[in-house]
């Protein structure tokens, strides 16, 4: 039988390149017999290792040893490790910082009205105000701080503070001062002295001590928490309680734990600096304040849905 002319090609060109390849590879195996046999046993073995050695990765950065570690003229260099900085490295790279430095000497200030709300109330509408403002540097500065509501245009009740400031840590302030109280009842004066600040947590703390005329004494206490629903809605928590230390009747005051008030607000930045609210406050009188109250025909408990912007520049 004939094969087809391809495979009848194919079968004469293999025996040709056999023929062919038979004498180079004779000529490379007899050089390599020969580079063997004119080595010593101790360069054969050694050639033989590294033949099956891996090669090795030198972490040397000098181009020089790398050349050599190439032509394996010389083994590379071990990399050298970073030393851990010491205390003396680093008071050299951080110099201690001067007062000046730490706490700027620039006058600054801030106003902030956290609350100017109005609710309906049984008497008729009332409306009520809470300011803190302050100017001075970082370490001294000079606060002043009001709170008061009125109901159907007339002025219940409201006090001013002028206080002086300093900063005691990175998130405390000492102050004291003066406070003016003034509304239906006669005005009085007292001495204040308290701290205000930021607690763990992020709770917004204000306590504050009065000494007053006829040796009346008063305390506050205010704290605030905002919780971040969102970049721009802010739920903010606020409780107080206030206490007096003699009964003082012409004022409607009792001895003794006074009132307590607590309230839930929910804002809305429109910008940072500017922000409605919505909310509900509840206000509650105790001892003999509540009865001063219930003898001119006022509740002991109130609650107000309230409505309000808070601001602040």
């Amino acid at each position: 039988m004939s094969l087809p002319p391809y495979p009848r090609l194919v079968a004469g060109v293999l025996p040709l390149l056999a023929a062919l390849s038979v004498p180079a590879w004779a000529q490379q195996h007899t050089e390599h017999q020969a580079h063997q046999s004119s080595s010593t046993p101790a360069e054969a073995a050694a050639h033989d290792h590294a033949a099956h050695a891996q090669p090795t990765l030198s972490l040397s950065t000098d181009p020089g040893e790398s050349h050599a570690g190439h032509g394996g003229q010389e083994a590379a260099k071990p990399l050298t490790p970073i030393p851990l900085p010491s205390d003396a490295d680093r008071a050299a790279a951080f110099a201690p910082l001067a007062p000046m430095h730490m706490h700027g000497d620039g006058l600054h200030s801030y106003w902030l009205t956290d609350r100017l709300e109005v609710w309906d109330a049984d008497e008729g509408r009332g409306w009520g105000w809470e300011t803190s403002a302050w100017a001075g540097s970082d370490l001294n500065r000079v606060w002043l701080r009001s709170e008061g509501e009125s109901v159907d245009g007339k002025l219940e009740s409201g006090n001013l503070e002028l206080l002086y400031g300093r900063s005691v840590s990175a998130w405390w302030d000492v102050v004291a001062g003066i406070r003016h109280d003034f509304g239906e009842a006669a005005s009085q004066d007292f001495l204040a002295i308290g701290v205000q600040g930021l607690a763990p947590y992020k709770f917004e703390v204000q306590a504050t001590a009065y000494i007053g005329e006829d040796g009346q004494g008063a305390f506050n206490f205010e704290i605030e928490y905002d919780t971040l629903l969102s970049n721009r809605w802010i739920l903010q928590w606020q409780a107080e309680v206030e206490l007096y230390a003699k009964d003082d009747a012409a004022r409607g005051i009792g001895q003794g734990l006074a009132s307590s008030e607590a309230g839930v607000r929910l804002r809305y930045e429109i910008s940072r600096q500017f922000a409605p609210y919505i909310g509900v406050s509840w206000e509650r009188q105790y001892g003999n304040t509540a009865d001063f109250s219930r003898s001119e025909g006022a509740d002991r408990d109130a609650v107000h849905w309230v409505a309000g912007v808070r601001f602040w520049f």
